[in-house]
């Protein structure tokens, strides 16, 4: 049996979906399975044991005429979009399963239902399994209490190395911070207040402060240097998605918004300070034991909206004495070594 699965754009995303997964990897022990991803998601599986091969959805070359060379059996579209089930349909895959969504109903040979607000746990982890369950391919909703991923010991090694080679004190407590947010400025805590928070833990707990981000989150990285008399180890724009779980198990502490790299260094183990504004921790916050939210919660929250169109008094509001004192609790906790 030969299944495709079309994952998921965002990371975070990504990882949230890696319960259902596994839980197709155990369900087809024997089956050949192929992840079709952007090949930012495609780096975070790597290593993880969910599949046999990768195909990368990155617009370069004739993936239809790849899709029809495999001669797949089973589509899992966990992936929203029309495009997928539309690509699946002209690969002239025989079952197509997924969300019976953005008008893709006749594509699908297998139409799902999307699940009713209070018919599945909150989570977006159970959007993902819930559509197994409803497939016939899962039998009961499994309770994930820690969405891990595995990183190598060569990859811890080698991130041990690059980030002493740029500046990082052995042996010294290291807070990684994520201060952008691919999904939009509304998710973001202000650069600003990012500073203040990394000056206080700098003065009182003498941590190194390492800032991680894309390559278009570099001014957000600026600003908060700007604003640090003590220069931070920045590595913004430096390192590969596929660097971060193994960079980030190097750290002791995770502060940031609500995005991807959050769940990322969730799911190495890390404990994670996560600042939310327009969104719901109850269906995005990580998945695991050593995780502290803030958040205000204004009248106009959680909004979903990618910018804010008013004051941002769901960010503003989140006070750096807040965020140093969940950041503190981990720091002065036996548990905050490297993973």
């Amino acid at each position: 049996m030969k299944i495709l699965i079309r994952a998921t754009n965002w990371v975070g995303d990504a990882i949230m979906a890696l319960p259902a997964l596994r839980a197709v990897r155990s369900r087809f022990p024997d089956a050949r399975i192929t992840i079709l991803a952007r090949p930012y998601v495609a780096a975070i599986y790597k290593n993880q044991q969910v599949c046999d091969n990768m195909m990368f959805a990155d617009h370069k070359g004739d993936i239809l005429s790849q899709l029809r060379s495999q001669k797949f059996d089973t589509a899992l579209l966990l992936q929203n979009a029309f495009e997928a089930a539309w690509l699946t349909w002209r690969a002239g895959i025989p079952q197509r399963i997924g969300y019976a969504r953005d008008g893709r109903r006749l594509l699908l040979t297998k139409a799902v239902p999307l699940p009713k607000p209070g018919e599945t746990p909150a989570h977006e982890q159970y959007y993902y399994l819930e559509l197994l369950r409803r497939a016939g391919w899962l039998d009961s909703l499994p309770n994930e209490s820690f969405i891990t991923l595995n990183v190598p010991e060569e990859n811890r090694q080698r991130a041990a190395e690059f980030l002493l080679s740029n500046g990082v004190k052995p042996g010294g407590l290291r807070v990684a911070i994520g201060a952008g947010a691919s999904y939009g400025s509304a998710k973001c805590w202000p650069p600003d207040r990012f500073a203040e928070l990394a000056n206080r833990l700098q003065e009182k707990a003498g941590v190194d402060i390492i800032l991680f981000g894309t390559p278009a989150e570099a001014p957000v990285s600026s600003a908060i240097r700007a604003g640090m008399p003590r220069t931070p180890i920045d590595l913004t724009g430096k390192t590969a998605i596929n660097d971060l779980p193994a960079l980030l198990s190097q750290c002791h502490l995770f502060v940031g918004n609500d995005s991807g790299a959050m769940h990322v260094a969730a799911a190495v183990g890390l404990p994670v300070v996560a600042v939310f504004g327009p969104t719901d921790p109850l269906g995005t916050a990580p998945v695991a034991p050593r995780c502290s939210i803030v958040q205000e919660r204004p009248y106009c929250s959680p909004c979903f909206l990618r910018r804010c169109p008013t004051d941002h008094r769901c960010m503003t509001r989140v006070t750096p004495e807040v965020v140093e004192a969940a950041a503190r609790h981990w720091i002065s906790s036996t548990e905050a070594r490297p993973v």
